[in-house]
């Protein structure tokens, strides 16, 4: 810039300034877009939904679910966290301030929520309703409210019974499992106390009668019928309305509904009836006595006798408060029917804990226990005993369980029971179902914790009745062993083998005779016992059975697990069959039987081929007495035999097979199948020819043929033949083309894949087989040859690591490097010298090498010139360099060879 003129050198630092600043503008504006884009998003987190309403006229934030407050923040006065969807969920645990500005100590929230949604309160436990008349529940922090769903810390609250006694269909009063569970990964408590809750789980699914309160096919059960008759002892209480029909002289219908004072008022100034606390029955009676001083036809007077009746039935029925305390999984204030009893309630509150008790539950009437529940009646025998029906205010409590013993193995039922203290171990196995079909009764296993370590008691079966079970037991009953205790076996050559008891079979010979006796073909004198004793080896008792079954030897006592074996004489016999081989219609092994004769084997075969040389049957038997000195020792018979087709020996009667026995059946000398060879293109008549006689010739074939045609090709005719290679030549020439490719490094060879069948063409010169027929050129025709015979051809294939690959008429006169020309010349990779041409008969003709220079092959009409491509590896500099210093020094010697030869001349 030092040598710019003075006006061009300062546009280029107004250049150089202007670029600084915009890149600093352009900075500070990227920094600003960033501080806005997070000022937004941070907006629109804290931003408060439109689906809910503030608590106390402050803020509420809404959080998106699943982000964690941290503890120990403060938040301003008035702000309130509220997570996840406000429509209809609860608020999760929020985080108030700590002037307690969203509360009202004492009082209830000073927002009343429009859509059901539940609000935090103060810790009083008071209730509100909201704007729909659903009750929420203050005081529980993070609790669900009354419609029954779950809070963030997994409690789930009881639901609103409505006054027909039906659950709010909203409460999952069987899904007290899952919501401890869900609850406690929904708050995001750590892994131990998510671990503690599915121990608990596990421990509730085990107790006995748990699935009476978490069975989905019970969700409508257990709740109070409200269309039975008004029972008798039905006391009445604020808002039951009272149907009276009086009927007979006078006929009228009253309904009175009783008011909270107890009262219901009756027509015709009679006043106020004083009835809450009165069964319907006293009410009737008390109505009456009123009644009848208007109607005096309800009573016997003396204006005259009973004439006017009245019946008096329960209307609507009222609505009644029933608190379950204790171990209960979901404990609290229910609203429920009058009519309701003890086990509707239970039922709704979600049964016993794994701490509360299945039998101790206890009803409390104004502070005085006045029926004890024992579920066990009910789960057992189908009867619930105090199933007493609840009054107002009544406190239902079910306490902690007295003892847990869990009963394991082969009983009906593995569950953990509940034992009373005066309970034994016969009640437990009762409890259980009883013992399984493959129990061990005689003996039952405790395991029982003690203030130190475990230990382990055998309870025998006569203990049963007074042994007493401790909390924490663990019962074990144990199945019976896997082995018979009365079973023999026998085996082997009888007419019924099987399993048979000891107790009918004490004896081998006891045990024979069930088995319906030996067969024909046992081994009498080696009947086996395989015994097992004590040590659990076994061992071997042979038996002579024949001696046994007649008495001479003593009878053999039998012991539990003997298997006794009787062998069959078949089975000590190599079985001897018989081969026959060769030209019959089914060849292969013929079971030996006594007496088989070779015309009897012949008709097992499926009788002999037409094609079998009947004069020379051959049947080879060993012989098995062979002097081991002699050298010429024969060591094999050989019998020779002429039949005729109706398997008739035409020099021996009959000849008696032996075991094996080899039969061999030889092809006739003179049995040809009939051959065709077949001749296309350019003959009179194409088509295919019988090979007529084995010395048949390719000129036979053309001259069967009626001649050529004026247009044939004779020097393109090829003999295609059909090659068959044996699995052992078609390795061999597998493994020779392998050894080729690998050699190969130079050129590149394209080979055929070697398969066992195929067709090949072989190059002949009918020219010459015309011109001299059954000369060494005529080959001798075999199965299947198919002569071909084109017209003249007139085109040259050029392919291979030419230019142009392509297809050039044939012109008499061209060389072989002209018709390279046409295709473009050779390439860089082409190997000149290896070059060959296939002509149009199969043959192929190479490039040749003298001394410097190739010499090609001929050309001819319908040939195929192919070059090969060169693998060669790039030579490098040095390499160049070294043969051009050798290819110079050559041409000095051959020069000064030459000289010294012309001086001399």
């Amino acid at each position: 810039m030092q040598n710019l003129p003075h006006f061009q050198h300062s546009r280029v630092s107004s250049f150089v300034s202007f670029v600084d600043q915009t890149a600093t503008l352009t900075t500070r504006t990227i920094a600003l877009a960033g501080l806005l884009l997070s000022t937004l998003s941070t907006y629109a987190q804290i931003a408060p939904s439109s689906g809910g309403a503030p608590a106390s006229g402050g803020t509420t934030i809404q959080v998106p679910q699943g982000v964690q407050i941290p503890k120990g923040v403060t938040l301003p006065p008035g702000v309130q966290i509220n997570q996840g969807p406000a429509n209809g969920r609860n608020t999760p645990t929020g985080r108030t301030n700590q002037q307690g500005a969203n509360t009202t100590p004492g009082r209830n929230n000073a927002a009343t929520p429009t859509n059901g949604q539940a609000t935090q309160g103060n810790g009083t436990g008071r209730q509100q309703v909201g704007a729909n008349g659903q009750a929420t529940q203050n005081g529980q922090n993070g609790q669900a409210n009354q419609n029954g769903q779950r809070g963030q810390n997994g409690q789930a609250v009881p639901g609103t019974v409505n006054a027909d006694g039906t659950v709010n269909p909203d409460v999952p009063l069987n899904a007290s499992e899952e919501g401890t569970d869900d609850g406690l990964k929904d708050n995001g408590q750590d892994e131990a106390e998510a671990t503690k809750a599915r121990e608990r789980a596990a421990i509730r699914r085990k107790l006995f009668g748990f699935e009476l309160f978490n069975n989905p096919a019970l969700a409508t059960t257990f709740q109070p019928n409200i269309n039975i008759a008004t029972p008798v002892n039905y006391v009445l209480g604020t808002n039951d309305q009272l149907n009276m029909s009086m009927y007979g002289v006078t006929d009228e219908t009253l309904t009175q509904t009783v008011t909270p004072e107890g009262n219901i008022y009756l027509p015709r100034g009679i006043g106020p009836v004083h009835v809450a606390g009165l069964t319907v029955e006293a009410a009737k009676t008390r109505i009456t006595e009123r009644l009848s001083k208007i109607y005096v036809g309800l009573k016997n007077s003396s204006y005259g006798p009973k004439n006017t009746y009245l019946e008096i039935t329960l209307g609507n029925i009222r609505t009644i408060r029933v608190s379950v305390l204790g171990e209960a999984i979901k404990p609290g204030t229910y609203s429920i029917s009058s009519l309701s009893s003890a086990m509707n309630v239970i039922y709704a509150s979600g049964g016993p804990s794994e701490l509360g008790s299945f039998r101790n539950i206890q009803v409390i009437r104004n502070s005085r226990v006045i029926a004890t529940i024992d579920l066990y009646d009910l789960l057992l025998t189908g009867v619930l005993r105090n199933n007493i029906r609840l009054q107002d205010n009544d406190n239902i409590r079910i306490p902690g369980y007295i003892s847990h013993v869990e009963l394991t193995g082969t009983t009906r039922r593995n569950n953990i029971f509940e034992l009373m203290p005066s309970e034994t171990l016969e009640r437990l196995l009762f409890y259980g179902g009883g013992f399984s079909a493959n129990a061990y009764k005689n003996r039952i296993k405790v395991t029982r914790l003690t203030n130190r370590e475990i230990k382990v008691i055998d309870v025998l079966a006569d203990q049963y009745r007074t042994f007493t079970l401790q909390d924490g037991d663990v019962v074990g009953v144990e199945q019976v062993l896997n082995r018979y205790e009365n079973q023999v076996t026998i085996n082997g050559a009888v007419y019924r083998p099987g399993v048979f008891s000891l107790d009918q079979n004490k004896t081998l010979k006891e045990l024979v005779a069930s088995a319906e006796g030996p067969k024909g073909d046992a081994l009498m004198g080696r009947v086996n016992i395989s015994r097992t004793r004590e040590d659990l080896t076994m061992e071997n008792i042979t038996i002579d059975l024949a001696k046994v079954l007649a008495g001479v030897e003593p009878d053999v006592t039998l012991q539990r697990e003997d298997v006794v074996t009787v062998n069959s004489k078949f089975d000590l016999a190599e079985y001897g069959d018989i081969s026959i081989q060769g030209e019959v219609n089914k060849p292969g092994p013929v079971q030996y039987i006594s007496n088989l004769t070779l015309e009897d084997a012949f008709v097992r075969v499926g009788g002999l081929k037409e094609s079998a040389a009947t004069g020379m049957i051959e049947i080879v038997r060993r012989k098995k007495d062979v002097d081991p000195n002699s050298l010429n020792a024969q060591t094999a018979e050989v019998f020779r035999f002429s039949v005729d087709r109706n398997l008739d020996l035409s020099n021996e009667s009959k000849f008696f097979l032996q075991p094996f026995d080899q039969v061999i059946v030889r092809r006739s000398p003179n049995y040809q199948v009939q051959t065709f060879a077949e001749v296309e293109g350019e003959v009179i008549i194409p088509g295919q020819y019988p090979i007529k006689s084995k010395d048949m010739k390719v000129s036979d074939l053309v001259a069967g043929s009626g001649g050529l045609t004026p247009q044939a090709y004779v020097d393109g005719a090829t003999l295609v033949r059909r090659v068959r290679l044996s699995p052992e030549e078609l390795e061999q020439r597998n493994r020779s083309v392998t050894e080729l490719s690998d050699d190969a490094r130079k050129s590149a060879v394209d080979i055929d894949a070697v398969v066992p069948d195929k067709q090949e063409a072989i190059g002949i010169s009918l020219r010459r087989i015309l011109a001299r027929p059954g000369s060494s050129e005529d080959i001798l025709l075999q199965e299947g040859d198919v002569l071909r015979i084109p017209k003249r051809l007139e085109t040259v294939r050029i392919q291979g690591e030419v230019l142009l690959p392509t297809t050039v008429k044939y012109r008499g006169g061209q060389t072989f490097q002209d018709y390279i020309s046409q295709a473009g010349g050779f390439t860089d990779k082409s190997q000149r010298h290896r070059s060959f041409v296939v002509y149009a008969n199969g043959s192929v003709d190479r490039t040749r090498k003298f001394m410097f220079f190739n010499l090609y092959p001929r050309i001819e009409p319908g040939a195929e010139v192919i070059v090969p491509q060169s693998r060669r590896v790039p030579l490098t500099p040095q390499q160049i360099l070294g043969q051009a210093a050798g290819t110079v020094g050559s041409l000095i010697s051959l020069i000064t060879t030459v000289l010294l030869l012309s001086r001399i001349n």
